[in-house]
């Protein structure tokens, strides 16, 4: 983990290219699986639907009871497969955790696992204050393609502007 600012020679150079020609995409996490990307024990994200062929940067909303605007990370882009083969990524990343992607995407015949290469916590934004400042905000089901969406694709990057609170790089094994 590094502090703003810590990053080793290359990977600002890294992290910015990702997040200038990354889609942003605004998604709901519960907060449980957000801890453990900062454990190291959650690499990638694994949904039922994605971008494919290309890198995003995920404005990551808490779900409740946190409700909240919390983090930006970079992922790359998406591997799409069957639900096996999704699965058994999830189960390199994490033993145990495959039979819960497989329970999770098994209806599908392309489910998607993204990298998380790197995390930028940044001071939390309230979903109330998002409410007031858009009119209206509802946490998204799926996830949200920005650029769709000026204001609130403003508001996110308003969001995480200034120097993050805590920020690291993922290692995938």
């Amino acid at each position: 983990m590094t502090g703003a600012g810590g990053a080793a020679p290359g990977q600002q150079e890294l992290f910015g290219g990702v997040s200038r020609t990354a889609e942003p995409v605004l998604m709901a996490l519960h907060p449980h699986y957000y801890e453990l990307i900062w454990q190291g024990r959650k690499t990638h994200e694994f949904r039922r639907r994605f971008l494919q062929g290309r890198p995003a940067r995920w404005f990551v909303y808490l779900n409740a009871p946190a409700s909240r605007l919390a983090a930006v990370i970079d992922l790359g882009p998406a591997v799409a497969g069957a639900p096996g083969q999704i699965a058994a990524i999830a189960e390199r990343a994490r033993a145990g955790n495959g039979a819960s992607v497989l329970e999770y995407v098994q209806d599908l015949e392309v489910a998607f696992a993204i990298p998380i290469l790197h995390v930028a916590e940044y001071p939390a934004v309230p979903a109330a204050q998002l409410r007031a400042e858009l009119g209206a905000f509802f946490p998204p089901q799926g996830y949200v393609r920005l650029r769709q969406h000026p204001k609130l694709l403003a508001a996110c990057e308003r969001a995480a502007a200034g120097d993050p609170v805590r920020e690291m790089v993922v290692h995938h094994r």
